[in-house]
């Protein structure tokens, strides 16, 4: 490593949620995944800090969400979907595409 390089700060290279450069990304649209590549099986990923889970519920709507169930923290990875969203594969809660319960 160069000792006359500049170095960032940390505060624009951490993008987790509450950063200043987390914040400012998520303000915009960021493309991660192909609609193709999205099947029957819900798809676990890390964006930006976070764990999520984008899943395909029977009518053909995507979702995106956070990874765990807020009901017992079951990773929705395993999740089944349904008609309209997406049911907890440990209780059953059912969530829309847009996270409403």
């Amino acid at each position: 490593m160069n000792a006359d390089a500049p170095t960032l700060p940390i505060d624009l290279t951490q993008t987790a949620h509450g950063t200043p450069a987390g914040e400012y990304l998520r303000r915009f649209w960021h493309p991660f995944m192909l609609s193709a590549e999205l099947k029957e099986l819900p798809v676990a990923l890390r964006l930006l800090g976070e764990d999520l889970v984008v899943f395909r519920d029977r009518s053909g709507r995507i979702g995106l969400l956070h990874k765990h169930c807020v009901h017992r923290g079951t990773s929705l990875e395993f999740g089944i979907p349904a008609e309209r969203g997406i049911r907890c594969c440990y209780h059953g809660w059912h969530f829309d595409i847009d996270g409403t319960i």
